[in-house]
């Protein structure tokens, strides 16, 4: 029965999520429905076992949902996301309009823009540029989609999204794991990905000539009941504030991305491993150590340092600062939120007695630990349809376990960080992805039209990276 019961909250999961419910009532109402197959007491289950893997998430992760609301709404409002986005694509001009596309998303989330704030501001200049260049419009979605939701959310060594940062607390690592290996991995997804959707186009024009599909003009409850689920910012905020029509120089606009950058490696290479954090073994910081806090750490303080100098810099551009800096902070709440009740969900149902027997499936897939985080990681984020969700189940469920299984296999926690990042990003792509669904609705697009090239670039790519990443890794290590 308690098995019958993890499927059928999986099930219910999966089905509220893909219709648009909030994971707010839906993670609750999965848990509890596997909690009473099982027999437990409900209202402990509730109110104890799932707030406390709630809390847990909160409390480890919100600042830098906060922070990196804030800094992304700034970039947005500011018009700093839009001019650089508008330098790059012109840069490279209509011939290579798929590939400026996925530059200048892939350099704006890789800076730690929100990638919901990337889609907004570039897909108007990408539809501009794909009507010109005679591109069909369906392969907007995917070039976004393989810029801003793929290598730079998961594989690319350094980069301060959530992906890459939840590993840090269990394996002991940092935001630059496995830099070699990361970088490669970047390189198999974006040459695959730019390799596909070149094929895509040569296809569509052989085919068809230009052909735009006929404009969707997104419904804004359709896309804002969508975005409620994702994990990144909260779709509703972002026509609050004062988005500035006068744009700043690309030069001004690039320098708070290129802090963040530095600021991060600094952070996490040269400042936090040479200062004195004994402190932190104390009960009063919950006898914690640098090792599972200097991932936030140094993001946190990329993104405030980078907050402060956008504001700085660009303060004329600002034109209700108080307005943006609060539509930023209130779009952090709800995805944090979202995810921390995935981790109550997955909280609940790693208590439950029938979940050995899934943690033994895991654990005996054949291939060692490289292969069987790969499987577990890429399973509950194609459930959860989020990345961040699925990855935080799995370790908060496996992680420790993992650690140990490397440690005596000798694996480098760094190798185990870089491919449980990878892996995330993957099977989370399917359908269901609040992100992706968002994202067709912001592109005026539809999955039939769309979604296939999203899958091959977002899923498969992904797949064909870590599948090198775990082959090499077992060969030479983490490198």
């Amino acid at each position: 029965m308690g098995l019958l019961g993890i499927s059928a909250a999986l099930g219910l999961l999966i089905m509220l999520a893909f219709r648009g419910f909030t994971l707010l009532l839906a993670a609750p109402a999965a848990a509890m429905l596997a909690a009473a197959f099982s027999g437990e007491p409900l209202l402990a289950k509730w109110t104890l076992t799932f707030m406390q893997g709630t809390a847990g998430f909160i409390g480890n992760f919100f600042p830098l949902f906060l922070l990196g609301g804030v800094f992304g709404k700034l970039m947005d409002d500011s018009g700093a996301a839009l001019s650089i986005a508008r330098a790059i694509i012109g840069w490279l001009g209509e011939r290579r309009a798929i590939m400026a596309v996925v530059l200048a998303c892939a350099v704006l989330t890789y800076g730690g823009v929100s990638l919901f704030v990337v889609a907004f501001a570039v897909f108007p200049v990408a539809n501009a540029l794909f009507q010109q260049a005679k591109v069909p419009h369906r392969l907007i979605p995917p070039a976004i989609a393989l810029g801003a939701f793929t290598f730079t959310m998961t594989a690319l060594p350094g980069t301060p999204a959530i992906q890459n940062a939840i590993p840090m607390a269990y394996f002991g690592t940092t935001l630059f794991a496995a830099p070699g290996l990361g970088i490669m991995a970047s390189v198999i997804i974006v040459g695959f990905g730019l390799w596909w959707l070149r094929v895509m186009e040569r296809r569509a024009l052989n085919a068809e000539g230009y052909h735009a599909e006929a404009h969707i003009t997104p419904d804004k409850n359709f896309v804002r009941e969508r975005a409620a689920n994702a994990d990144n910012f909260d779709h509703g905020e972002l026509t609050r504030g004062h988005r500035s029509e006068l744009l700043p120089p690309v030069a001004l606009a690039a320098t708070p991305i290129i802090i963040v950058l530095a600021v991060n490696l600094v952070m996490s290479m040269v400042v936090l491993p040479r200062i004195d954090t004994g402190f932190l073994a104390e009960p009063r910081f919950g006898e914690t150590s640098l090792s599972a806090v200097s991932g936030v750490w140094s993001v946190v303080t990329a993104l405030a340092f980078a907050s402060l100098t956008l504001v700085l810099i660009l303060r004329k551009f600002l034109l209700e600062l108080r307005a943006s800096l609060d539509a930023g902070a209130n779009a952090s709440a709800l995805p944090a939120l979202n995810t921390a009740s995935l981790v109550g969900f997955g909280a609940v149902v790693a208590a439950l007695p029938a979940f050995t027997v899934i943690r033994d499936g895991f654990l005996a897939v054949p291939g060692g630990p490289l292969v069987s985080i790969a499987v577990a990681a890429n399973v509950m984020g194609g459930i959860t349809g989020s990345a961040s969700g699925g990855l935080i189940i799995t370790l908060n469920s496996l992680g420790e376990t993992y650690a140990h299984l490397a440690a005596a296999t000798g694996i480098a926690p760094e190798l185990m960080h870089r491919v449980a990042a990878i892996s995330s990003g993957a099977l989370a792509m399917l359908p269901h992805n609040g992100a992706v669904v968002t994202l067709l609705a912001i592109c005026g697009a539809t999955q039939r039209g769309s979604y296939r090239e999203i899958m091959v670039v977002g899923l498969v790519g992904p797949l064909i990276a870590l599948t090198a990443v775990i082959a090499l890794g077992k060969l030479f290590g983490a490198f």
